[in-house]
């Protein structure tokens, strides 16, 4: 008896292609373009001249603590500490110095709790 031979199907594109579209479509839908949370963050650079009147304050950001201009203090104290330290016409440049061990969250909340304060400029300092 003689094997019939089997056809091959053709593979339709139609339902994946449909597929694809609704994943498309609901990606589109369920995201959100907007940025939750943003934090200004400037890198040191070279060349950066500062007024020789305007003194910058210094910030030591440890692991498990932090000091302003050798000063320990507490995260929550900090922004009225450079409120007052501030001057309220001039843009003060606080230096942001990384202690070992400080993870990358540390630094946002650092970050997060400079943002109220006006009249600073922060500028991280890389190691």
């Amino acid at each position: 008896m003689p094997r019939r031979q089997r056809r091959r199907r053709r593979l339709s594109m139609t339902s994946l292609i449909d597929i694809i579209f609704l994943l498309l479509l609901f990606f589109m839908l369920t995201s959100t373009f907007s940025r939750f949370a943003e934090v200004e963050l400037a890198a040191a650079g070279s060349g950066g001249a500062v007024s020789g009147d305007i003194r910058p304050l210094f910030l030591r950001l440890g692991a498990d603590g932090l000091s302003l201009n050798g000063d320990e203090l507490a995260l929550e104290d900090l922004a009225g500490r450079l409120a007052q330290s501030a001057g309220p016409e001039t843009t003060t440049p606080v230096l942001v110095s990384l202690g070992d061990g400080v993870t990358a969250q540390r630094l946002t909340d650092l970050l997060v709790a400079l943002r109220p304060v006006r009249g600073v400029a922060v500028t991280v300092l890389g190691s």
